[in-house]
């Protein structure tokens, strides 16, 4: 079949390249359409419950909110495990199902669950699942700032509420309608509210409570609508609006009357325009700012959607009252053009450098022209491919693109061609004629096109493992083997259609046959080797042995790590205070670092975001923020030479002298990565689980202890769950049993005095603002003011004028007398729990490590051995391990069971393309010699072993397969024509050695430009490259000098065996 295409091919030449170019043009097309990013989103299908729970204690969050909602998600369908986090006022369960599950199906079947639960919940809690986004999902980030001495319409200088009421009203709404954004979440500022303070002196001296502010309020707030009526062929809609629309409004707002004199609240109550109690807030280069971040949709392409909430901030800028700007400070569209620039780079540098050995070796520029043009046609086949499978462009999917493996099998099928032409027509003393040409190149093209096809075959063989991976490490690596199998398919389709019918038409006239200087300098270093090689080959095969035996053990010393971490060019790092530290100390301290920070000349602006955004897809407490480095183009840098580590060790040493934090040194994207895999934000997890919250932190103190002792461990730290100050107002059950009270009577006057309660809505236009009723803020923060809280006693019998309530439903009280709270209640003040984590519905405390100077695969060995021998645990509590390396343990036991799979099939293939289970052997012994390469390469560059690197060795194994195939299969035709056995070896490694050199410096020169390249993403695909290059320089040796010397060596018997049986016909 292969010789009628190859036939097809040449005689219809013009055809083939015709429907060559419709190829080329559809992947021109396509590439308009691939999307790009800078890595591939690895988030598991997860789905986020939050759960606002104002006034509840991370104690009572779990009890009353976390646990019936994590209860209630057992038995769904395709459920992996659920973790959950409790703390004050926010519930938060995640639930994580296995891959493959669609988001929308995952998140239909947790809303029934929550509607299920719901009646299990305690009234005035909020249930909502998180955003349909990732861990990639936060692409942009803005801050809403006002310059200096600027003022709004009333003449203030802008507050913090007017920035967030800016956010909020005109920045948000018009953001979220960006096609491809589905939340943009706000951290920082104040929500506006209408605060309404009773002055509890005054609602005494008026025989007044809390509640009937509040009624009065809700009475007096609100429009209603009474049909219409007709006249005169008219109809009139009838409305009583009573809507209150600002301060002097509701000021007016009537309570009662005492004595025929109306009550109004201004009597009881100042009215002003307030701030919420918020959970978090933002700072950008040491000032108080609002900071927005816009959601990517899963699905979505991160770069587009980007660039288009940049261009609408923009156009949205124009709008902004005049001194209040929206400045970009995180935008995903620098990272993901950094790191493409540095895959275009090495794509564009490896191809040049390809082209140019085709030139050096070819000797015919036609030819090698011929040959360069199934790089781009080869890829823009890959890019047609990845589009239809929605593969995008990224560090990892284009990271193993090699054109010199690519082309491999074109350059045989030329380089045979040439020779064949170049022989014929020396033989013949003329030009070809055109039939004799066609013939020729037919003739040069089936001689090589078994071996070309099965080697193009055995590197598409040894991809396939790569297919099987699964979870994190399957979305980070199978797009790379997708995008290198279909580039090597459409670069055997080109090599048997394209290159025979593009030689056809231009290689014509006279083809040289001698070689250049490059090839006569290889042959005349090359020949006495070889012969040397023989002559001694025993010594040689012990060599390769001893070489092989000593690369496996440096192999096992080796460390090993999931993947390079990848240079995102900021740095994020995580600023961490006491439990207990008040929202507002906290941003104090913040706005301190940052203006420490930004002395250093390379940064260009700090911002953070401190405790939970107004969507808690990232919950944490106000002690806690995740400050943000962004830093200035190198060239800007006063020492553009200055390394990034370098750097960071200075700002590292600088903020310890900040008092009062402690620091975790990251960078933005990675931060997320950890934490939404793992629930850990950190490279190692060590997951102590049990049932009581001070025997786990006991556990996990000394866990610490431990792993604090193993070298190369960093930011060792145990997940604080302890120490945040509760007050709680503990009631006396016989004193409200003899005043006649019930609990709920006293505890919903502590909840609107000192929490507040929403009892309505302001609205303004579009805009709406809560109402709320609470204490006078000096009065919410005195311990006396709410030990001496009014607590209003059921009615005396005796009729005393009272104040007369004007509204409907009032209590039919005659009389009001009050008690202190203090009567009824005691006010406690003790440390409390921090926070209460939870997996598949048991407790866990997390101690965290970062390792730093070593790999991640020796050091958790190392810490798991030394942790079961110091840490005695009870029955009931047992310890997991998690973070970073759980993919790498993951990966390595999926890539041991594979690996040796796809080794049979490549011997296998050999066999069916040799015919000999000996000759398969012995082409087969290319993989452990090219193997020694790879790991002396890593070892010489001090890269550990990694997935990366492991990828490098797969992609290796196919490279030595392929040039080992080419000797041995053209050494078996020279015997089969009666050569004899040392005579044939010699000609036919003379005569490959032209391929063998090309296929070999092309595929290594295609990866140099990976090996050295500094740009942004360069450190994730060097341990590929290194070892690709290292293990090519190790095969090309052993195929031109061990491999002949093993055929000798092994093959001897068989000579005598071939020229018996020649005499006796």
């Amino acid at each position: 079949m292969i010789d009628r295409i190859l036939e097809f091919s040449i005689r219809q030449r013009w055809l083939v390249l015709i429907a060559t170019l419709g190829v080329g043009a559809l992947g021109a097309w396509n590439f308009t359409r691939l999307p790009i990013d800078a890595v591939p989103d690895i988030t598991n299908v997860q789905v986020q419950i939050n759960t606002a729970a104002p006034g509840y204690s991370p104690l009572e969050v779990e009890q009353r909110i976390t646990f019936p909602i994590e209860t209630g998600m057992g038995g769904l369908p395709h459920l992996q495990y659920t973790r959950s986090l409790s703390r004050y006022g926010l519930s938060q369960v995640t639930v994580v199902f296995r891959d493959g599950t669609d988001i929308y199906f995952a998140r239909q079947l947790v809303n029934e669950r929550i509607q299920q639960v719901k009646d299990q919940l305690p009234p005035g809690t909020q249930t909502a699942m998180g955003p349909i986004s990732t861990g990639l999902g936060e692409i942009f980030m803005y801050a809403v700032a006002a310059k200096p001495g600027a003022t709004n319409a009333d003449g203030r200088s802008y507050t913090a509420t007017d920035l967030r009421t800016i956010q909020d009203w005109i920045i948000k709404p018009q953001l979220r309608t960006v096609p491809g954004i589905v939340e943009v979440n706000t951290i920082g500022g104040y929500e506006k509210q209408f605060h309404v303070l009773p002055d509890p002196a005054k609602l005494m001296a008026y025989k007044l409570s809390f509640r009937d502010v509040m009624t009065a309020l809700a009475a007096n707030n609100s429009n209603v609508g009474a049909g219409y009526i007709e006249r005169n062929g008219e109809q009139y809609l009838v409305r009583t609006p009573a809507q209150v629309a600002n301060v002097a409004d509701i000021k007016d707002v009537i309570i009662g009357s005492h004595q025929g004199v109306p009550i109004r609240i201004s009597d009881v109550a100042e009215v002003t325009e307030g701030k919420e109690l918020r959970t978090g807030a933002g700072t950008l280069n040491g000032e108080e700012s609002v900071i927005g971040t816009a959601m990517l949709l899963i699905g979505d392409n991160s770069r587009d959607v980007a660039q288009r909430v940049s261009s609408r901030l923009d156009t949205i800028s124009k709008s902004l009252p005049e001194g209040v700007s929206a400045t970009k400070v995180y935008d995903r569209t620098t990272l993901v053009e950094a790191t493409i620039a540095t895959v275009e780079k090495n794509l564009i540098e490896g191809a040049l450098l390809v082209i140019a050995i085709l030139f050096l070796l070819l000797g015919n520029i036609r030819a090698a022209i011929v040959t360069a043009c199934v790089i781009p046609l080869s890829m823009l086949i890959a890019v047609t491919g990845m589009v239809e499978k929605k593969v995008s462009a990224n560090l990892m999917s284009l990271g193993a693109i090699d054109f010199g493996i690519i082309i491999d099998g074109a350059v045989i099928i030329v380089e045979n061609c040439l020779r064949l032409l170049a022989h014929a027509q020396h033989e013949k003393g003329r030009l070809l004629t055109r039939d004799e040409r066609f013939a020729t190149i037919l003739e040069g093209s089936r001689e090589v096109v078994g071996p070309s096809l099965f080697g193009m075959m055995i590197i598409g063989v040894v991809y396939l493992p790569v297919l099987t991976l699964t979870g994190v490490e399957g979305k980070m690596f199978t797009p790379m083997a997708v995008t290198v199998l279909m580039a090597l398919a459409g670069a055997s389709i080109l090599s048997i259609t394209f290159v025979p019918a593009a030689i056809a038409l231009f290689v014509t006239g006279r083809v040289k046959e001698h070689e250049n200087w490059f090839m006569r300098g290889a042959r005349r270093i090359y020949t006495p080797l070889l012969n040397a090689s023989i002559r001694n080959r025993m010594a040689v095969a012990m060599f390769a042995v001893f070489l092989m035996v000593m690369t496996g053990i440096v192999a096992s010393r080796m460390g090993g790590e999931f993947i390079p971490s990848l240079d995102e060019g900021d740095i994020a790092t995580h600023a961490m205070r006491i439990p207990g530290t008040s929202l507002t100390q906290a941003v104090d301290m913040q706005m301190k670092l940052e203006k420490v920070i930004a002395e250093f000349p390379e940064v260009k602006e700090v911002f953070s975001k401190i405790g939970t955004a107004e969507v808690a897809t990232d919950p944490m407490p106000p002690n806690v923020a995740d400050t943000f480095i962004m830093l200035k183009p190198r060239d800007d840098w006063p020492d553009p030479k200055r390394t990034k580590a370098n750097l960071l060790a200075a700002i590292q040493a600088r903020v310890e002298d900040v008092p009062g934090n402690n620091y975790e040194f990251t960078q933005p994207i990675q931060m997320r990565f950890n934490e939404l895999i793992s629930g850990v934000r950190s490279d190692v997890g060590v997951k102590v689980f049990g049932d009581d919250l001070d025997t786990l932190l006991q556990i996990a103190n000394q866990v610490q202890s431990v792993v604090q002792a193993i070298p190369g461990a960093a930011d060792t730290k145990t997940e604080q769950v302890s120490g945040l100050p509760v007050m709680t107002i503990k009631l006396d059950r016989p004193a409200l049993a003899r005043y006649g009270l019930s609990a709920q009577e006293v505890q919903a006057i502590v909840e609107i005095a000192v929490g507040g309660k929403d009892v309505g809505l302001v609205f303004e236009g579009d805009r709406r603002f809560d109402l709320v009723v609470r204490l006078p803020e000096d009065l919410r923060v005195d311990l006396d003011a709410i030990r001496s809280l009014p607590i209003p006693l059921p009615a005396a019998a005796e009729n005393q004028p009272t104040a007369v309530k004007t509204v409907f439903g009032n209590s039919p009280l005659l009389r009001m007398r009050y008690i202190p709270l203090s009567a009824v209640a005691s006010i406690e003040v003790a440390p409390g729990p921090n926070q209460i984590s939870r997996e598949d519905g048991k407790r866990r405390v997390v101690v965290t490590a970062n390792v730093r100077d070593r790999d991640l695969g020796s050091f958790v060995s190392e810490a798991q051995r030394a942790v079961a021998e110091k840490v005695k645990l009870p029955p009931g509590y047992w310890i997991g391990w998690g973070g970073q390396f759980e993919q790498l343990v993951s990966a390595t036991k999926r890539l041991t069971l594979v690996v040796p799979i796809a080794l049979m099939l490549i011997f296998m293939l050999l066999f069916m393309s040799l015919g000999s289970a000996a000759n398969a052997a012995l082409v087969f012994s290319g993989v452990p010699l090219a193997l020694t390469g790879g790991v002396l390469a890593l070892v010489l560059r001090g890269i550990p072993l990694s997935i990366s690197a492991g990828i490098g060795f797969i992609a290796l194994s196919g490279v030595a397969v392929l040039n080992g195939l080419v000797i041995i299969a053209f050494i078996e035709r020279l015997r089969e024509e009666g050569r004899p056995l040392l005579e044939a070896v010699t000609e036919g490694a003379l005569t490959r050695l032209r391929p063998v050199l090309m296929t070999a410096m092309v595929a290594s020169f295609g990866f140099v430009p990976m090996a050295i390249a500094t740009g942004a993403g360069a450190e994730v695909q060097r341990p590929l490259a290194t070892v690709v290059i290292g293990g090519i320089i190790s095969s090309t040796i052993l195929t031109l000098l061990v491999l002949p010397a093993l055929y000798v060596l092994f093959r001897r018997e068989i000579a005598p065996a071939v020229t018996t049986p020649t005499p006796k016909p």
